[in-house]
């Protein structure tokens, strides 16, 4: 297993200032605006819902295999959801919302194992104290 990093700088005030993500080849600013309204650029939950998204799809793809029935496409989104909980900006619910192509399952079979994926991905795992909610679809 591998150890992964992202660096964060911030310069300035919470509402005046500015910041940039990087990790890997990607580099992207945030600011206020584009965390807690809808401006331009990223922000920590966006990146965070990329990565469910990605982790989701990946452990479908295991799943399914194992099962016998190796994916053509998965294709997955997550909704991160940022609310206010006491006065604070909390992260509350990741929603996945996974269609996938895959020869010769039933729709039966490949809900069950959409379901028991969704809390079994190392992402998913890392957000257990989220509420975590799927819509899985099997497409031609």
């Amino acid at each position: 297993m591998a150890d992964r990093k992202a660096n964060a700088i911030w310069e300035g005030t919470l509402k005046e200032g500015k910041g940039s993500m990087k990790f890997a080849d990607y580099d992207g600013p945030f600011t206020f605006s584009s965390r807690f309204e809808e401006g331009k650029g990223t922000n920590p939950e966006e990146l965070l819902a990329a990565a469910h998204a990605g982790c989701y799809s990946m452990a479908l793809s295991a799943g399914l295999t194992e099962a016998g029935f190796p994916p053509d496409k998965i294709e997955t989104t997550a909704r991160v959801a940022l609310r206010m909980v006491e006065g604070k900006a909390t992260i509350t619910q990741s929603h996945l919302v996974s269609k996938a192509k895959v020869p010769g399952i039933s729709r039966e079979k490949f809900l069950e194992i959409a379901e028991h994926t969704k809390l079994g991905c190392p992402v998913s795992r890392a957000l257990s104290g989220l509420e975590i909610s799927l819509e899985a679809e099997l497409v031609a």
